[in-house]
């Protein structure tokens, strides 16, 4: 009997498998490590293998038809199906799982214990082929909250079946927002793009979550602009009693008017004595904090710490999966009754800051936890073991230092102290001062942020009267609101059911992404002009496309789904239903929405400069640099989307033989950056069919892109006689994937090739005046033969000759000329881009590839 069991990343593979095997076990490589041992599994001996995958091993997307925005109404989407697909091709997940199941009888799902979790536990039920009970193939769920050996022990003495109805709810979720967010981010990219020249963003999305995260945001800018300043004024009476100069607070606080405010002035300056009506004292207590969750920590981390969410949650899952903390995605802030508190609180004891605090907390008794909230996921976020800076770096250091903080000050006594307040008269008005007295410092010894402050005031007696020192007027003016912080923002979306534990981090960052707000000091969230246009766009059209009403509504349906309180499919043909009848509406009033851009931003026609010529109409189009950088044709009224990130320039003032559209030429930035040509039209509309879309100049998650399969350069393109295309610059076989190498045109004199599928350079003899492919092949490998032009002054030919021709891979002295590197590259390295390398008529593939061994044909000595 061989079990096979799964995590969901390598590190807790590595944790759950060392905890299993004492550490006994031999590990092997794959798309993800494979350990393997022999052990026990239900009282039978069994030789168990432990994988993982990496997150969610499918993603949700369209079909390809559906990819096309200029040829796919989005109106169609909220109807189109779905697939999934694998969500890193490279990596060769599925292919790995199927292969480790093989000939084992039972499979165990590791992996993190949310409703994520228990979805990814599905697709490695589909990927293994075990389906539940059949043919005695029986799977199994592992819950756990940390990856302590006692916690994984512990795990598998308690395995249950995984959650079916929590997997579905993830389902829902996943078409809802690919299908609503898709729909309205197609339209108003496409709209207002191909309007406006300084959006200054290169998708105008819109999500379910993202946009009504987004309308906070804006609510508070619109609070802060519509707020009108109001002078007040207030009485401050100043007494001298025991040395202690003290200033009074007024009962009635503050008053708009000021003649009023100047008569209670005159009235006490008449009097001249404060007499002393009320003296009381309280014995009162500052609770200590309940357990930690995500949202708690998330607000800690951005408002005491400086740490984004996005950052925050990085680190946590980092701390997390090295054993450090417990699993960082929890709602639940109250402990199981089973917690063990003395052994948590052990493992902290020679920590140099706070050992000695808990060992005192443990000689005298610690205390039980405040009771929080158990909404049945995990325990609240716990430090599992100890750890010093040098172990975690400064940032992961600083945010597990609190967490153990927060959690010995959950076990320690309250803070106490006493409270002293005096109420005094004069005039008729009354008036006060508050004294602060700490008893016990509780747990703010161990979180002294939150300690409470000591105020001391002389001693007073019933009936004693004072003298005045003098009386002052304070004149003041009421201010608005700040712009809302980080932490504020997360609580407003954790009361109104906006995203989850899980993902709140990731709406607030894509808002910052799509530059919808930026991030100014404090971390404090003010609205760019495209966020607030947006907002008040919607709020014109449809309030309810901004408000947290419709998603909180979404978020109780697939919580019904996880419950099996509601059908999946049911819930999803609901909710879009909805939509779809809201973006048809949306789509309508376009115009509403129009107008408010219109005030804002600057036509097309008014944006840029030019640049190339149109091979339509033959006119300058002009170059748009703010993002998504394109170009405008004003005459046809044409828009061309231009790769990101990079500059671009004309390229010799070249046409493309295809459609007379002026060539430019696309640079990254830096030394071993590469540059490529490009058509314009061609790049939006790939001229030849099966050419794959690999440089996306818009794209929204799985949106697809914009244009006719936006992205084929010319070091992709087949075409057969065009100098600039992968036939006639393309050299030779990437030696690291599936890409070609070509000559990068400009170069020069640092000459060099690049892949056009990953971040692979080769630089070619330095310094040569001319390199340039020809036509002919090598008869060894079939790579391209090149001819290089070398300085006289330094030319490596032994009679002194310039011209050399030859074959890079296969002329001993070219190839020893040669260097290979890394630079930047054009895309992310994914598999999906790399398996759409094969086929593309790159030189020296198929038909050298029996003789790639020899070392002379390969790049391996360098």
């Amino acid at each position: 009997m061989a079990p096979h069991r799964v995590a969901e990343k390598p590190s807790i593979a590595l944790s759950i498998a060392s905890a299993l095997s004492g550490g006994r076990m031999s590990t092997r490589r794959g798309s993800t490590d494979v350990h393997e041992f022999e052990g026990t599994f239900l009282g039978f001996h069994a030789h168990y293998k432990v994988t993982s995958v990496i997150g969610h091993v499918f993603s949700v997307d369209f079909p390809s038809k559906y990819q096309d925005w200029t040829v796919t109404d989005p109106l169609d989407l909220f109807s189109a199906p779905i697939l999934k697909s694998e969500s890193n091709p490279k990596a060769h997940i599925c292919r790995h799982l199927s292969q480790e199941a093989r000939g084992c009888g039972h499979l165990v799902l590791w992996l993190d214990c949310d409703r994520e979790g228990e979805n990814i536990c599905f697709e490695v039920i589909e990927c293994t082929g075990f389906q539940g009970k059949d043919a005695g193939r029986r799977v199994y769920r592992a819950r756990f909250s940390s990856v302590t050996e006692k916690d994984i022990l512990k795990a598998l003495d308690n395995l249950v079946e995984p959650n079916r109805d929590e997997s579905l709810s993830v389902d829902a979720r996943q078409e809802i927002d690919l299908k609503v967010g898709v729909a309205f981010t197609r339209f108003q990219t496409s709209y207002f793009q191909g309007k406006y020249g300084n959006l200054d963003s290169r998708v105008i999305s819109y999500g379910p979550c993202q946009t009504p995260t987004l309308g906070f945001c804006v609510q508070r800018y619109l609070q802060i602009t519509a707020f009108k300043p109001q002078k007040y004024w207030a009485l401050h009476p100043y007494l001298i009693k025991n040395g202690y100069e003290l200033q009074l607070e007024w009962d009635r606080n503050k008053l708009f008017d000021f003649d009023v405010a100047l008569m209670f002035q005159k009235l006490v300056v008449e009097d001249g004595t404060l007499e002393v009506t009320h003296i009381s004292t309280k014995e009162e207590s500052k609770s200590r904090p309940s357990g930690l969750n995500t949202v708690n920590l998330l607000k800690v981390a951005s408002s005491a710490l400086g740490f984004g969410p996005q950052m925050a949650m990085q680190l946590a899952e980092r701390l997390y999966t090295q054993g450090f903390i417990s699993y960082p995605r929890t709602e639940s802030t109250a402990y199981p009754a089973s917690f063990d508190f003395k052994s948590t609180l052990g493992a902290q004891l020679h920590n140099p800051t706070w050992g000695d605090y808990i060992r005192a907390l443990l000689a005298d008794g610690f205390h039980k936890p405040k009771s929080g909230t158990d909404v049945g996921d995990h325990p609240p976020i716990t430090p599992m073991r100890a750890a010093t800076e040098d172990m975690l770096g400064n940032d992961a250091w600083r945010l597990y230092q609190y967490i153990c903080q927060h959690f010995i000050g959950t076990v320690s006594p309250d803070c106490k102290y006493v409270r002293t307040k005096v109420e005094l008269s004069s005039g008729g008005e009354l008036f006060n001062c508050v004294g602060h007295h700490v008893t016990t410092k509780g747990f703010t010894s161990i979180m002294p942020w939150l300690a409470v402050n000591e105020k001391n005031i002389p001693q007073f007696t019933k009936g004693e009267k004072v003298n005045i020192l003098k009386v002052e007027l304070y004149e003041g003016n009421t201010s608005p609101p700040d712009y809302l912080s980080e932490s504020e923002l997360i609580s407003l979306m954790e009361k109104n059911g906006i995203g989850t534990d899980a993902s709140i981090s990731v709406h607030i960052n894509n808002i910052c992404e799509r530059n919808f707000v930026q991030v100014n000091a404090g971390r404090r969230l003010v609205p760019t002009t495209l966020g607030i246009t947006l907002i008040k766009g919607y709020q014109c059209i449809d309030p309810d496309l901004c408000l947290p009403d419709i998603r909180s509504f979404i978020e109780q349906q697939i919580t019904l789904i996880a419950k099996g309180q509601a059908d999946h499919s049911r819930v999803v043909q609901h909710v879009l239903q909805q939509f779809t009848r809201k973006y048809s509406y949306f789509v309508k009033q376009i115009e509403n929405m129009d107008a408010l851009f219109e005030a804002q931003f600057s036509p097309l026609a008014d944006s840029g400069r030019l640049l190339s010529k149109c091979g339509k109409c033959v006119r300058y189009m002009k170059y748009i640099s703010i993002q998504p950088s394109r170009l405008y044709c004003g005459t046809c009224e044409d828009v061309y989307y231009l790769p990101q990130k990079g500059t671009i320039k004309l390229y010799k003032e070249l046409v493309c033989p295809l459609d007379n559209f002026e060539l430019l030429i696309f640079s990254l930035a830096g030394p071993e950056a590469k540059s490529f040509p490009l058509c314009p039209y061609c790049y939006n509309n790939p001229p030849f069919e099966g050419i794959d879309t690999l440089f996306g100049a818009q794209k929204q998650g799985s949106s697809g892109k914009l244009g006719k399969g936006a992205g084929m350069p010319c070091f992709l393109c087949p075409h057969p006689t065009c100098k600039h295309s992968l036939i006639a610059q393309g050299v030779c076989a990437c030696p690291e994937c599936d890409g070609t190498l070509v000559l990068d045109p400009v170069s020069a004199p640092k000459w060099r090739l690049y892949c056009n599928m990953c971040n692979c350079l080769v630089f070619l003899p330095q310094g040569a005046h001319r390199i340039s492919t020809t036509r002919d092949r090598c008869p060894e490998c079939d790579s391209t033969i090149i001819e290089v032009d070398f300085n006289k002054k330094t030319t490596p030919l032994s009679d002194g000759a310039t011209l050399h021709v030859g074959c890079i891979l296969c002329d001993e002295l070219l190839h020893s000329l040669i260097e290979m590197k890394h630079g930047k590259s054009f895309f992310k390295r994914s598999g999906r881009g790399r398996g759409r390398g094969r086929g593309r008529g790159g030189r020296g593939r198929g038909r050298s590839g029996g003789k790639r061994e020899d070392p002379k044909m390969s790049f391996r000595d360098f």
